[in-house]
């Protein structure tokens, strides 16, 4: 049940994050993978930064804040508008 629950925050981190980023995508797979990597990425960043996200809310900032730091990583990379 919780990979369901990982794959739900992820959608939804990964919309969230669009809709910050103004990414002009509406294409739920790329929500997806955006908002999975973000998660794993932003709880990679706050634990560096000493930080603990703890239930459904907090896992959904971490995640939504990855994915965010993904995108932005992703346009200076590139140059260019991504996504």
């Amino acid at each position: 049940m919780s990979f369901i629950w990982f794959i739900l925050i992820g959608l939804a981190a990964g919309w969230l994050a669009g809709q910050i980023m103004k990414t002009g995508s509406s294409n739920w797979l790329q929500y997806l993978v955006v908002g999975v990597i973000g998660s794993l990425l932003g709880g990679f960043v706050f634990s560096l930064l000493g930080l603990a996200a703890t239930g459904l809310v907090g896992s959904l900032v971490t995640a939504t804040v990855g994915a965010i730091l993904l995108i932005a990583a992703l346009r200076a990379y590139d140059g260019r508008r991504l996504m």
